[in-house]
């Protein structure tokens, strides 16, 4: 099962706390609760998914036990130490054929953020 958060592909096959685990102990959370989770790690840290792996794994993991849908999260900070309502997030559900595309360009380090950008998140002009 594979989980794009900002440029990076989460593989959450083989998580101690599947999913479907989390989507059962994590049961009486509310969804916004998740995404605040979210924006409040990614205010302390923007990147996150690069600097703490297993954090953000375990972020992915809440999202979408939360909303099985969602395969795909943007955590945007504008700076280090800004507060958890100036970060934006989006979330999306890409198609399985980008999502495979996605991850063999990242096993083959060919992934960065501009070409992830297009593929999935389209902010960045033509």
């Amino acid at each position: 099962m594979l989980f794009l958060l900002n440029d990076v592909v989460i593989n959450l096959s083989g998580m101690a706390l599947s999913p479907q685990m989390a989507g059962r102990r994590f049961r009486a959370l509310p969804f916004n609760v998740v995404s605040q989770l979210g924006q409040e790690l990614y205010s302390e840290e923007p990147l996150l998914h690069f600097d703490r792996p297993e954090r953000a794994r375990r972020l992915a993991t809440l999202i979408k036990a939360k909303a099985p849908a969602i395969n795909a999260a943007l955590f945007v900070a504008p700076r280090y130490g800004c507060t958890p309502d100036e970060v934006t997030l989006r979330y999306a559900n890409v198609d399985f054929e980008v999502m495979a595309r996605l991850s063999s360009r990242q096993d083959q380090g060919l992934m960065d953020t501009v070409w992830t950008d297009r593929q999935v998140w389209r902010r960045l002009a033509a």
